[in-house]
């Protein structure tokens, strides 16, 4: 017969298991504790990001001449009379952006389903290599391969669209000239170069954890190629989709050096066209930044910064309810 462990004095358990259970949970007690100040530090620095930006806003906001949610003036030069708002910047910021996601998303995805769905894998790992490759890309490259080289060849599709579709107001004549290309329409088109490889990555992640028995499934009541995608991967990766959409978006409003290289200053308030000028928040408080010398005009930058925060954080909001809609249905 195997020998009985050792009893406690008590008699009712080991000792030595009594012993392993005390180190193991205070163990479990060490790694919860480890783990959960972990997860706290980025709650704590959020938060006290938001607050230094708005105690250091305040003040600027407080002898702001004009309103600051819908005035296009942007005028901080005489720090007794600061006039300052935002709605230019959140319009050349909210263009920028979704034309780039609007551009990024469906050939992200379309190199997603090639990659997992019909690429060998001798080609699909160099190939997927090749993608991610563009977001380690420095931005001021990017900014400078979009005014210099591809800000020329897209001039005739800008006066092309102009002309035929400037009845939209997207495609209205702006208040810069589309010769050169300084204008959110190329701004956008260099955005979504960006945003793509971070798209693609978590997309194509996405859609290898499709469960196989539904693909074989699938298959199996004699569904096409394209059908077992449609059917089984493109809903299955609908909410990583999501989610990775999110992420390029937020990706793109915060891009600084190369918006600030691409896109020119309009002489006048802009409007809500792709061929105008104009500055992203990010790229307006970066042309500034080297005069940041007196606190109420730094100030008014900071209240910009933090108009940015928020837009982003709601961004964030926003793609964490769809995503989790999405997974729920």
């Amino acid at each position: 017969m195997a020998e009985r462990p050792p009893v406690s004095s008590s008699g009712t358990e080991p000792a030595l298991a009594a012993v392993d259970v005390r180190a193991v949970r205070r163990g479990d007690r060490l790694f919860k504790s480890i783990a959960t100040a972990a997860g706290s530090t980025i709650v704590i620095a959020i938060v006290l990001i938001a607050i230094f930006l708005l105690v250091r806003a305040i003040p600027a906001l407080r002898v702001n001449h004009v309103n600051f949610f819908t005035s296009a003036e942007f005028d901080t030069s005489n720090a007794a009379a600061l006039a300052f708002g935002i709605r230019d910047l959140l319009m050349v910021t909210v263009l920028s952006s979704v034309s780039a996601l609007v551009l990024a998303v469906p050939v992200a995805v379309g190199i997603a389903v090639f990659l997992t769905q019909y690429a060998p894998a001798c080609l699909a790992r160099p190939f997927a290599a090749m993608v991610d490759l563009l977001a380690a890309v420095p931005s001021i490259i990017f900014g400078l391969w979009g005014i210099f080289v591809l800000a020329p060849k897209l001039q005739p599709v800008a006066e092309f669209l102009n002309h035929h579709l400037g009845w939209i107001f997207l495609f209205r004549q702006g208040n810069v000239s589309l010769a050169g290309g300084g204008t959110v329409f190329t701004a956008g088109i260099v955005l979504s170069v960006m945003i793509l490889p971070i798209i693609t990555s978590v997309a194509r992640e996405v859609f290898r954890q499709t469960p196989r028995i539904q693909i074989e499934a699938a298959q199996a009541l004699g569904a096409t190629r394209w059908e077992v995608i449609r059917m089984t991967v493109l809903p299955y990766g609908r909410s990583g989709v999501v989610a990775a959409s999110m992420l390029g978006l937020e990706r793109a409003l915060g891009e600084t050096v190369a918006v600030l290289i691409i896109l020119r200053a309009a002489a006048r308030p802009g409007s809500w066209s792709l061929f105008d000028g104009g500055y992203t928040f990010a790229s307006k408080i970066a042309s500034a930044a080297s005069e940041f010398s007196e606190p109420l005009p730094t100030g008014a930058y900071i209240a910009a910064g933090f108009a940015l925060f928020v837009v982003t954080f709601v961004v964030n909001a926003a793609a964490r309810a769809v995503a989790g809609g999405k997974v729920n249905a």
